[in-house]
């Protein structure tokens, strides 16, 4: 991964992994060991999802930049379903709160978001790709005086 999807991914996922941390706290004093567990592994589960979403999408870019559009409104919409169907699936977990789980997946899924977008509003991204002339002279094409 190059430095800058690199960077990009930290300044990402450091805020997301602080309000998981954040949930943690609240969720183990309002709902005990159970809340906490529930808010550690949905704070896991949105930052492999959305990490491997921001994977993918930064190849896509590099590689298939005319599908850029198309693959981001797709993954985020992927994205967004496989949450649903992980809150679906542990609606009635016993093993942790899953109340606690639940509200720490969507608080992180907001962060995230929030994040992803300042980072990319941040980024000085070239929308031109300057052409590229090894010892090459540009042509000249004004009037001689």
């Amino acid at each position: 991964m190059p430095s800058n999807d690199a960077r990009t991914l930290v300044h990402i996922a450091v805020p997301t992994a602080a309000v998981g941390a954040l949930a943690v706290v609240i969720s183990a004093v309002v709902a005990g060991g159970k809340g906490a567990l529930g808010a550690v592994i949905g704070t896991l589960v949105v930052i492999a999802i959305m990490g491997v979403g921001l994977v993918v999408l930064e190849r896509t870019a590099k590689s298939l930049p005319h599908l850029f559009q198309m693959m981001g409104l797709m993954l985020y919409a992927a994205q967004l379903l496989l949450m649903v169907v992980f809150i679906a699936l542990f609606k009635d977990a016993t093993f942790f709160n899953p109340k606690a789980f639940a509200i720490t997946l969507v608080v992180a899924t907001l962060t995230w978001i929030a994040a992803q977008t300042r980072a990319h509003m941040k980024a000085k991204i070239l929308y031109v790709e300057p052409d590229e002339q090894k010892g090459d002279k540009p042509e000249n094409t004004g009037s001689k005086s």
